[in-house]
């Protein structure tokens, strides 16, 4: 309680808009985290966020919302706001491809 309570107040969180990627801020449930070593127990970061490509990031951040999402509560996908890419990467996921 104290941490949702806390994130209110602002400087807390650093930047103005620290939440605004975070579990349900969009509708979505948020995109995997990692951290240094990129590796760890044999599990290694995904390459593209080791590429400094900022758009590649964002983009890879946003499908795994979305994919975690539609996996853990589909019920969210449809009160979420969505691009029409969006709904392209979802329906790609139906597809297989």
């Amino acid at each position: 309680m104290i941490d949702a309570v806390v994130r209110k107040i602002d400087g807390v969180l650093g930047a103005e808009d620290g939440a605004a990627d975070e579990s349900f801020a969009g509708g979505l449930l948020e995109h995997p985290q990692y951290t240094r070593p990129a590796e760890f127990l044999g599990k290694e970061v995904p390459a593209v966020l080791l590429s400094g490509d900022h758009a590649a990031v964002a983009r890879w951040r946003r499908e795994q919302s979305l994919r975690r999402t539609r996996a853990a509560r589909p019920d969210l996908i449809d009160s979420a706001t969505l691009s029409e890419d969006d709904w392209d990467y979802l329906k790609s996921l139906d597809s297989g491809s």
